[in-house]
């Protein structure tokens, strides 16, 4: 398939995109940084330079590319998730999830492309019995910075769920850990390895019908059943070493 990547030199982007190559998957990468085209281009990506809330740009270049997918990896997060930059980092990334992906759902819609895999986070579950499950409510009466949080997530699945014309799938990720994360080891929970999102990420893009998944490792907090049983998801997945 061709696969437009949003994201593609992110900390899942790096990740994912080998395993879409090495599938046999066309890739055009999107990416905002002027000094990651030539790392794009030597993977065997074709490389698009792009800021997501540039909507006409965004429209013309998936026009260009003719993708089947358009996958949206996308985050705007200090390196590490550095605590003394998150409070400033929050509304940035909240903006992301929502007039970012507003701009590629327009733009796939424009092009008649007719699906959407999409990010997003799985703690931002509202209160109540756990494992909670993709049809638990969301903490829509949060307060302070995981209210902006669960606002962004809200309408991104909205916006990748709901939008006629788009068959769309949500991949909810636990706390990241593993290269280029700032970890090594998992945290809270869920957690989940870097490399079992960017596998996550291309199961969605073979099996998953629209809806929405949660992606991490088992905890009390959170099932992931449906993912296991619909995608073949395994979290323990892990990408070869490099030599």
């Amino acid at each position: 398939m061709n696969i437009f990547l949003a994201g593609a030199t992110g900390v899942i982007g790096r990740r994912l995109l080998p395993l879409l190559l090495r599938a046999g998957h066309r890739v055009t990468g999107m990416t905002r940084s002027s000094g990651k085209i030539d790392s794009l281009r030597a993977a065997g990506v074709e490389p698009v330079l792009i800021d997501v809330f540039d909507a006409p740009a965004l429209s013309r270049a998936i026009a260009r590319a003719r993708p089947d997918i358009v996958m949206h990896q996308l985050t705007d997060l200090p390196p590490g998730l550095d605590p003394s930059k998150m409070a400033e980092a929050t509304p940035r990334n909240a903006r992301i999830r929502s007039e970012g992906t507003q701009n590629l759902v327009s733009a796939a819609l424009e092009s008649h492309v007719p699906r959407l895999i999409a990010q997003s986070i799985a703690w931002m579950y509202a209160p109540g019995g756990e494992p909670h499950s993709e049809t638990d409510p969301l903490d829509l009466h949060a307060a302070g910075g995981r209210a902006v949080t669960v606002a962004g997530v809200a309408t991104l699945e909205r916006l990748t769920v709901a939008t006629p014309g788009i068959a769309g799938v949500v991949l909810r990720y636990g706390h990241l850990y593993g290269p280029d994360t700032g970890t090594d080891a998992a945290g809270e929970p869920p957690s989940l390895h870097v490399d079992a999102a960017a596998s996550a990420a291309l199961l969605a893009i073979e099996k998953a019908d629209p809806g929405i998944y949660n992606i991490a490792e088992p905890s009390d907090y959170l099932s992931t059943a449906k993912a296991r049983r619909e995608l073949g998801f395994d979290p323990d997945f892990r990408l070869p070493a490099q030599p």
